[in-house]
Protein backbone atom coordinates (compact mmCIF):
# COMPACT_ATOMS: atom_id res chain seq x y z
CA UNK A 1 0.00 0.00 0.00
CA UNK A 2 1.27 3.62 -0.66
CA UNK A 3 2.38 5.66 2.20
CA UNK A 4 -0.89 7.95 1.57
CA UNK A 5 -3.36 5.54 0.32
CA UNK A 6 -5.63 5.83 3.54
CA UNK A 7 -6.23 9.27 2.95
CA UNK A 8 -9.20 11.00 0.75
CA UNK A 9 -8.26 14.20 -0.94
CA UNK A 10 -11.45 16.73 -2.16
CA UNK A 11 -8.92 19.06 -4.48
CA UNK A 12 -10.93 22.18 -5.20
CA UNK A 13 -8.07 23.99 -6.64
CA UNK A 14 -7.24 25.74 -9.88
CA UNK A 15 -4.07 27.42 -11.62
CA UNK A 16 -0.61 26.13 -9.63
CA UNK A 17 -0.36 26.73 -6.19
CA UNK A 18 -3.32 24.74 -4.81
CA UNK A 19 -2.77 22.25 -7.63
CA UNK A 20 0.81 21.95 -6.58
CA UNK A 21 0.20 20.87 -3.12
CA UNK A 22 -2.66 18.69 -4.05
CA UNK A 23 0.40 17.27 -6.15
CA UNK A 24 2.53 15.83 -3.23
CA UNK A 25 -0.11 14.14 -1.59
CA UNK A 26 -1.19 12.59 -5.05
CA UNK A 27 2.47 11.80 -5.97
CA UNK A 28 2.78 9.61 -2.46
CA UNK A 29 -0.74 7.78 -3.29
CA UNK A 30 -3.74 9.72 -1.56
CA UNK A 31 -6.85 8.90 -2.90
CA UNK A 32 -7.60 12.42 -4.55
CA UNK A 33 -10.67 13.59 -6.16
CA UNK A 34 -10.19 16.52 -8.74
CA UNK A 35 -13.29 18.25 -8.36
CA UNK A 36 -14.07 20.70 -11.63
CA UNK A 37 -17.34 22.53 -12.50
CA UNK A 38 -19.02 21.10 -15.22
CA UNK A 39 -18.02 22.26 -18.57
CA UNK A 40 -21.42 24.10 -19.55
CA UNK A 41 -20.59 26.45 -16.87
CA UNK A 42 -16.63 26.55 -16.72
CA UNK A 43 -15.03 26.18 -20.23
CA UNK A 44 -12.13 27.21 -19.29
CA UNK A 45 -9.00 24.25 -18.04
CA UNK A 46 -8.30 26.17 -14.50
CA UNK A 47 -4.78 26.15 -15.61
CA UNK A 48 -4.56 28.97 -18.32
CA UNK A 49 -3.61 25.97 -20.97
CA UNK A 50 -4.22 23.54 -22.37
CA UNK A 51 -5.39 20.88 -21.21
CA UNK A 52 -3.15 18.47 -22.90
CA UNK A 53 -0.26 20.60 -22.42
CA UNK A 54 2.38 19.90 -20.71
CA UNK A 55 1.41 22.40 -17.45
CA UNK A 56 -1.38 20.90 -16.99
CA UNK A 57 -0.71 17.49 -16.96
CA UNK A 58 2.39 17.85 -14.96
CA UNK A 59 0.26 19.44 -12.05
CA UNK A 60 -3.15 17.22 -11.86
CA UNK A 61 -1.44 13.64 -12.21
CA UNK A 62 -2.52 11.06 -10.19
CA UNK A 63 -5.89 12.33 -9.59
CA UNK A 64 -9.42 10.95 -10.15
CA UNK A 65 -11.67 13.73 -11.75
CA UNK A 66 -15.07 14.58 -11.20
CA UNK A 67 -17.58 17.36 -11.94
CA UNK A 68 -19.57 19.30 -9.26
CA UNK A 69 -21.53 22.34 -9.72
CA UNK A 70 -20.95 24.14 -6.22
CA UNK A 71 -23.19 26.77 -7.44
CA UNK A 72 -26.46 24.33 -7.38
CA UNK A 73 -27.86 23.53 -4.16
CA UNK A 74 -27.90 19.84 -4.90
CA UNK A 75 -24.34 20.07 -5.70
CA UNK A 76 -23.50 21.50 -2.83
CA UNK A 77 -25.01 19.18 -0.81
CA UNK A 78 -23.15 16.47 -2.15
CA UNK A 79 -19.87 17.80 -1.68
CA UNK A 80 -21.17 17.99 1.99
CA UNK A 81 -21.91 14.23 1.69
CA UNK A 82 -18.21 13.70 0.52
CA UNK A 83 -17.16 16.11 2.84
CA UNK A 84 -18.28 13.43 5.89
CA UNK A 85 -15.77 10.65 4.41
CA UNK A 86 -13.04 12.65 3.71
CA UNK A 87 -9.71 13.86 5.50
CA UNK A 88 -8.61 16.65 3.38
CA UNK A 89 -10.04 19.41 1.51
CA UNK A 90 -7.71 22.02 -0.35
CA UNK A 91 -8.80 25.03 -1.70
CA UNK A 92 -7.40 28.38 -3.28
CA UNK A 93 -10.21 30.43 -3.95
CA UNK A 94 -10.60 34.49 -2.50
CA UNK A 95 -11.26 34.38 1.22
CA UNK A 96 -14.52 35.45 0.59
CA UNK A 97 -15.41 32.54 -1.69
CA UNK A 98 -15.24 29.40 0.57
CA UNK A 99 -17.26 31.52 3.03
CA UNK A 100 -20.08 32.91 0.83
CA UNK A 101 -20.18 29.05 -0.59
CA UNK A 102 -20.66 27.31 3.04
CA UNK A 103 -17.82 25.95 2.93
CA UNK A 104 -15.31 27.49 5.22
CA UNK A 105 -13.24 25.37 8.28
CA UNK A 106 -16.41 25.71 10.58
CA UNK A 107 -19.02 25.03 8.52
CA UNK A 108 -16.77 21.71 7.21
CA UNK A 109 -15.56 21.01 10.68
CA UNK A 110 -19.24 20.76 11.65
CA UNK A 111 -20.27 17.97 9.35
CA UNK A 112 -16.88 16.06 9.99
CA UNK A 113 -14.51 17.13 12.97
CA UNK A 114 -11.76 15.17 11.66
CA UNK A 115 -11.27 17.52 8.31
CA UNK A 116 -8.48 19.04 7.75
CA UNK A 117 -8.78 22.01 5.19
CA UNK A 118 -5.98 23.17 3.14
CA UNK A 119 -6.07 26.73 2.23
CA UNK A 120 -4.36 29.43 0.04
CA UNK A 121 -4.95 33.10 -0.98
CA UNK A 122 -2.83 35.80 -2.29
CA UNK A 123 -2.42 37.62 0.93
CA UNK A 124 -3.71 35.68 3.72
CA UNK A 125 -7.45 34.69 4.68
CA UNK A 126 -7.98 38.34 6.79
CA UNK A 127 -6.10 41.52 7.01
CA UNK A 128 -6.55 45.22 4.65
CA UNK A 129 -5.24 43.06 1.34
CA UNK A 130 -7.13 40.01 2.17
CA UNK A 131 -9.98 40.19 -0.78
CA UNK A 132 -7.21 40.90 -3.57
CA UNK A 133 -6.49 38.90 -6.16
CA UNK A 134 -3.29 37.17 -5.99
CA UNK A 135 -0.55 36.39 -8.83
CA UNK A 136 2.88 35.02 -8.47
CA UNK A 137 4.75 37.90 -10.13
CA UNK A 138 2.58 40.21 -7.55
CA UNK A 139 4.26 38.19 -4.15
CA UNK A 140 7.87 38.05 -6.15
CA UNK A 141 7.71 41.83 -6.29
CA UNK A 142 6.03 42.15 -2.76
CA UNK A 143 7.94 39.55 -0.89
CA UNK A 144 11.29 41.19 -1.96
CA UNK A 145 12.47 38.73 -4.54
CA UNK A 146 12.28 41.12 -7.71
CA UNK A 147 14.48 43.57 -5.57
CA UNK A 148 18.03 41.38 -5.11
CA UNK A 149 17.08 39.33 -8.78
CA UNK A 150 19.21 40.42 -11.56
CA UNK A 151 22.39 42.39 -12.41
CA UNK A 152 23.27 45.07 -9.82
CA UNK A 153 21.55 48.62 -11.13
CA UNK A 154 19.69 46.14 -13.75
CA UNK A 155 16.20 47.02 -11.63
CA UNK A 156 13.72 44.41 -10.19
CA UNK A 157 13.61 41.22 -12.08
CA UNK A 158 11.36 38.56 -12.12
CA UNK A 159 12.28 34.87 -11.24
CA UNK A 160 11.79 32.81 -14.37
CA UNK A 161 9.68 29.79 -12.23
CA UNK A 162 6.48 30.67 -10.43
CA UNK A 163 8.38 30.83 -7.45
CA UNK A 164 5.57 31.87 -4.83
CA UNK A 165 2.76 29.87 -6.42
CA UNK A 166 5.22 26.52 -5.85
CA UNK A 167 6.46 27.53 -2.54
CA UNK A 168 2.91 28.14 -1.31
CA UNK A 169 2.04 24.69 -2.58
CA UNK A 170 4.77 22.82 -0.76
CA UNK A 171 4.08 25.04 2.53
CA UNK A 172 0.84 24.19 2.40
CA UNK A 173 1.40 20.25 1.61
CA UNK A 174 4.10 20.09 4.69
CA UNK A 175 1.23 21.64 6.87
CA UNK A 176 -1.60 19.51 5.96
CA UNK A 177 0.81 16.51 6.88
CA UNK A 178 1.43 18.22 9.91
CA UNK A 179 -2.44 18.08 10.54
CA UNK A 180 -2.79 14.29 9.95
CA UNK A 181 0.13 13.33 12.12
CA UNK A 182 -1.70 15.65 14.76
CA UNK A 183 -5.00 13.88 13.83
CA UNK A 184 -3.96 11.00 15.07
CA UNK A 185 -3.48 12.00 18.46
CA UNK A 186 -6.15 14.34 18.90
CA UNK A 187 -8.91 12.78 16.46
CA UNK A 188 -9.63 16.52 15.50
CA UNK A 189 -8.86 18.22 12.31
CA UNK A 190 -7.48 21.51 11.68
CA UNK A 191 -7.24 24.49 9.46
CA UNK A 192 -3.72 25.45 7.31
CA UNK A 193 -3.69 27.87 5.53
CA UNK A 194 -0.71 30.30 4.10
CA UNK A 195 -0.89 32.72 0.85
CA UNK A 196 1.80 33.94 -2.04
CA UNK A 197 2.66 36.83 -0.04
CA UNK A 198 3.94 34.54 2.95
CA UNK A 199 5.39 31.76 1.33
CA UNK A 200 7.62 34.47 -0.67
CA UNK A 201 8.71 36.25 1.99
CA UNK A 202 9.79 33.00 3.91
CA UNK A 203 11.33 32.33 0.91
CA UNK A 204 13.94 35.26 1.37
CA UNK A 205 15.21 33.43 3.87
CA UNK A 206 18.45 34.69 4.89
CA UNK A 207 18.08 38.02 2.51
CA UNK A 208 15.10 38.46 4.75
CA UNK A 209 16.86 38.13 7.80
CA UNK A 210 19.16 40.31 7.33
CA UNK A 211 16.99 43.15 7.42
CA UNK A 212 15.06 41.98 10.18
CA UNK A 213 18.24 41.10 12.25
CA UNK A 214 20.81 43.98 11.14
CA UNK A 215 18.27 46.23 9.25
CA UNK A 216 20.17 45.79 5.93
CA UNK A 217 18.25 45.65 2.84
CA UNK A 218 19.84 43.65 0.37
CA UNK A 219 20.82 44.53 -2.82
CA UNK A 220 21.20 43.11 -6.60
CA UNK A 221 24.31 40.73 -6.53
CA UNK A 222 23.49 39.34 -9.72
CA UNK A 223 25.59 35.80 -10.77
CA UNK A 224 27.14 36.53 -7.73
CA UNK A 225 26.49 34.92 -3.95
CA UNK A 226 24.97 37.69 -1.87
CA UNK A 227 27.51 37.00 0.96
CA UNK A 228 29.84 34.60 -0.18
CA UNK A 229 32.76 35.36 -2.33
CA UNK A 230 34.01 33.77 -4.32
CA UNK A 231 30.68 32.36 -5.79
CA UNK A 232 29.34 33.23 -8.91
CA UNK A 233 29.13 32.74 -12.99
CA UNK A 234 32.78 32.84 -14.47
CA UNK A 235 33.64 32.97 -18.18
CA UNK A 236 36.09 30.25 -19.52
CA UNK A 237 37.81 29.84 -22.91
CA UNK A 238 34.45 27.96 -24.33
CA UNK A 239 31.27 29.17 -22.07
CA UNK A 240 30.60 29.67 -19.13
CA UNK A 241 30.43 28.12 -15.54
CA UNK A 242 29.49 28.53 -12.12
CA UNK A 243 32.25 27.78 -9.31
CA UNK A 244 31.25 28.15 -5.48
CA UNK A 245 34.53 28.42 -2.98
CA UNK A 246 33.65 30.31 0.32
CA UNK A 247 35.55 29.39 3.16
CA UNK A 248 39.72 29.38 3.58
CA UNK A 249 39.81 25.64 2.61
CA UNK A 250 37.82 26.03 -0.29
CA UNK A 251 39.99 28.75 -1.70
CA UNK A 252 43.18 26.95 -0.73
CA UNK A 253 42.13 24.49 -3.32
CA UNK A 254 41.06 26.80 -5.83
CA UNK A 255 44.28 28.43 -5.51
CA UNK A 256 46.14 25.30 -5.62
CA UNK A 257 43.88 24.15 -8.68
CA UNK A 258 44.22 27.50 -10.70
CA UNK A 259 47.89 27.84 -9.83
CA UNK A 260 47.54 31.06 -8.39
CA UNK A 261 50.15 30.99 -5.56
CA UNK A 262 51.79 33.66 -5.91
CA UNK A 263 48.94 35.85 -6.64
CA UNK A 264 46.98 34.97 -3.62
CA UNK A 265 49.67 35.95 -1.18
CA UNK A 266 47.79 39.39 -1.91
CA UNK A 267 46.58 40.35 1.55
CA UNK A 268 43.24 41.15 -0.58
CA UNK A 269 43.03 37.70 -0.79
CA UNK A 270 43.62 36.65 2.73
CA UNK A 271 40.65 35.88 4.20
CA UNK A 272 36.84 35.60 3.74
CA UNK A 273 36.58 39.03 5.16
CA UNK A 274 39.27 40.64 2.84
CA UNK A 275 37.81 38.64 -0.29
CA UNK A 276 34.19 39.51 0.33
CA UNK A 277 36.01 43.39 0.81
CA UNK A 278 37.72 43.22 -2.58
CA UNK A 279 34.80 40.73 -4.84
CA UNK A 280 35.67 42.48 -7.84
CA UNK A 281 39.18 42.29 -7.32
CA UNK A 282 38.69 38.62 -6.52
CA UNK A 283 36.48 37.63 -8.96
CA UNK A 284 39.04 39.04 -11.50
CA UNK A 285 42.10 37.59 -10.59
CA UNK A 286 39.90 33.82 -11.09
CA UNK A 287 38.43 35.16 -14.06
CA UNK A 288 41.89 35.87 -15.55
CA UNK A 289 43.02 32.23 -15.59
CA UNK A 290 38.85 30.47 -16.21
CA UNK A 291 39.32 31.73 -19.60
CA UNK A 292 42.25 30.04 -20.32
CA UNK A 293 41.13 26.76 -20.79
CA UNK A 294 37.30 25.34 -21.38
CA UNK A 295 34.42 24.59 -19.11
CA UNK A 296 34.61 20.58 -19.35
CA UNK A 297 38.35 20.83 -18.03
CA UNK A 298 37.83 23.47 -15.16
CA UNK A 299 34.77 21.54 -13.94
CA UNK A 300 36.59 18.42 -14.18
CA UNK A 301 40.05 19.46 -12.18
CA UNK A 302 37.75 21.44 -9.83
CA UNK A 303 35.40 19.10 -8.94
CA UNK A 304 38.57 16.77 -8.22
CA UNK A 305 40.13 18.95 -6.18
CA UNK A 306 36.69 18.91 -4.19
CA UNK A 307 35.41 22.61 -5.26
CA UNK A 308 31.77 22.75 -6.24
CA UNK A 309 31.50 24.05 -9.77
CA UNK A 310 29.54 22.96 -12.78
CA UNK A 311 28.40 23.85 -16.39
CA UNK A 312 24.97 26.51 -17.10
CA UNK A 313 22.19 24.46 -18.88
CA UNK A 314 19.54 24.91 -21.15
CA UNK A 315 16.75 23.24 -20.47
CA UNK A 316 17.95 20.41 -22.96
CA UNK A 317 21.39 20.24 -21.99
CA UNK A 318 19.86 19.58 -18.31
CA UNK A 319 17.84 16.07 -19.54
CA UNK A 320 20.81 14.83 -21.68
CA UNK A 321 22.88 14.89 -18.20
CA UNK A 322 24.52 11.17 -17.24
CA UNK A 323 23.71 12.48 -13.66
CA UNK A 324 19.99 13.38 -14.18
CA UNK A 325 19.46 10.68 -16.30
CA UNK A 326 20.72 8.79 -13.81
CA UNK A 327 18.67 10.27 -11.58
CA UNK A 328 15.47 9.28 -13.78
CA UNK A 329 13.68 12.34 -13.09
CA UNK A 330 12.10 11.85 -16.29
CA UNK A 331 9.12 10.15 -15.41
CA UNK A 332 7.27 8.56 -18.52
CA UNK A 333 3.44 8.22 -17.87
CA UNK A 334 0.74 6.07 -20.23
CA UNK A 335 -1.94 8.62 -21.24
CA UNK A 336 -5.02 7.29 -22.94
CA UNK A 337 -4.93 9.45 -26.11
CA UNK A 338 -1.85 11.77 -25.79
CA UNK A 339 0.11 7.88 -25.58
CA UNK A 340 3.44 7.79 -23.15
CA UNK A 341 4.35 11.17 -21.95
CA UNK A 342 7.26 12.72 -20.07
CA UNK A 343 6.91 14.44 -17.06
CA UNK A 344 8.91 15.39 -13.64
CA UNK A 345 8.90 12.98 -10.88
CA UNK A 346 8.80 14.01 -7.29
CA UNK A 347 12.20 15.00 -6.15
CA UNK A 348 12.22 12.82 -3.47
CA UNK A 349 13.09 9.12 -3.12
CA UNK A 350 10.80 6.84 -0.63
CA UNK A 351 13.07 3.47 -0.48
CA UNK A 352 11.21 0.86 -1.82
CA UNK A 353 7.84 2.83 -2.76
CA UNK A 354 7.22 3.10 -6.53
CA UNK A 355 4.83 6.92 -7.22
CA UNK A 356 1.98 6.08 -9.04
CA UNK A 357 1.68 6.99 -12.55
CA UNK A 358 -1.96 7.72 -12.86
CA UNK A 359 -2.34 10.85 -15.80
CA UNK A 360 -4.39 13.60 -15.05
CA UNK A 361 -7.89 12.89 -15.59
CA UNK A 362 -10.20 14.34 -18.47
CA UNK A 363 -13.13 16.50 -17.05
CA UNK A 364 -15.59 14.84 -15.36
CA UNK A 365 -13.75 11.29 -16.20
CA UNK A 366 -14.24 9.48 -13.20
CA UNK A 367 -17.80 11.30 -11.83
CA UNK A 368 -20.09 8.03 -11.70
CA UNK A 369 -17.25 6.12 -10.43
CA UNK A 370 -16.07 8.20 -7.52
CA UNK A 371 -19.41 8.96 -6.62
CA UNK A 372 -20.91 5.52 -6.17
CA UNK A 373 -17.79 5.33 -3.53
CA UNK A 374 -19.52 7.60 -1.95
CA UNK A 375 -23.38 5.78 -2.17
CA UNK A 376 -24.55 7.77 -4.82
CA UNK A 377 -26.80 5.57 -7.25
CA UNK A 378 -26.96 5.67 -11.11
CA UNK A 379 -30.58 6.42 -10.48
CA UNK A 380 -29.26 9.28 -7.80
CA UNK A 381 -26.75 10.54 -9.97
CA UNK A 382 -28.87 10.39 -13.36
CA UNK A 383 -31.03 13.20 -11.46
CA UNK A 384 -27.99 14.96 -10.03
CA UNK A 385 -27.07 15.29 -13.62
CA UNK A 386 -30.23 16.75 -15.14
CA UNK A 387 -30.34 19.11 -12.39
CA UNK A 388 -26.97 20.52 -13.44
CA UNK A 389 -25.37 19.66 -10.17
CA UNK A 390 -22.96 17.27 -11.15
Amino acid sequence: MLPLARFTVLDLTRVRSGPTCVRQLADWGANVIKIEAPEEIDTGSGMGGDRHGPDFQHVHRNKRGITLNLKQPDGLALFRRMVEKADVVVENYRPDVKDRLGIGYEALSAINPRIVLGSISGFGQDGPYARRPGFDQIAQGMGGLMSVTGLPGQGPVRVGIPVADLTAGLYTAIGILVALLEREQTGKGRWVHTSLLEAMVAMMDFQATRWTMQHEVPKQAGNDHPTTVPTGLFRTSDGLMNLAGGGQEMWNRIVATLGIEEQAKDPAFATDRSRAQNREKTNALLQSVLETDTSENWIARLNKAGVPSGPVYAMDQVFADPQVRHLGIEWPVEHPSLGTINLVRAPMTLEGVEPPRRPTPERGEHTAEVLAEFGVSAEELAALRAKGAV
